[in-house]
């Protein structure tokens, strides 16, 4: 009986290619993550300069938390992927590849989790935001700083 030859090359690339889509994975959460961090901060700044009073902010549930846990995840996923693609080189290279779909499922259910903790941040809204400008108070008081 003849063996099949088999095409190592290819599994070599095919797991190459897998290990780079991690990859790309981990550096949008990474990149996910300080977009979200700074623009939390952005917004907090923002409201300051608009009410000129300080903003009171929940001290666990901010978006700067959200996005250190994404960037702190986002590396995660890097050591985890490099991990699982030399576990799977090995494999390959034994021929006895088994797929592992734990590491999919707790990567994804991961991510959802820190998905729906952005949602409250996203539709959160601070009801001490300075009222609409009245336009009348407001032409008077550049008329009054203009005749100075």
């Amino acid at each position: 009986m003849v063996k099949p030859v088999i095409d190592r090359q290819r599994e070599h690339q095919a797991n190459e290619r897998t290990f780079l889509a991690w990859l790309r994975t981990s550096i949008a959460l990474i990149g996910f993550g300080i977009a979200i961090a700074r623009f939390g901060l952005f917004l907090r700044q923002i409201q300051v300069v608009v009410t000129q009073k300080p903003v009171a902010t929940n001290s666990f549930f901010t978006s700067e938390n959200l996005g250190v846990s994404l960037v702190i995840f986002g590396i995660i996923v890097i050591c985890l992927a490099a991990w699982r693609y030399n576990q799977v080189f090995w494999q390959i290279e034994r021929g006895d590849y088994r797929p592992n779909r734990l590491l999919v499922w707790i990567i994804a259910g991961v991510v959802a989790i820190l998905g729906s903790l952005s949602i409250p941040l996203v539709l959160w809204r601070d009801s001490s935001i300075a009222p609409p400008i009245d336009d009348s108070k407001l032409q008077s008081k550049s008329r009054r700083q203009a005749l100075k």
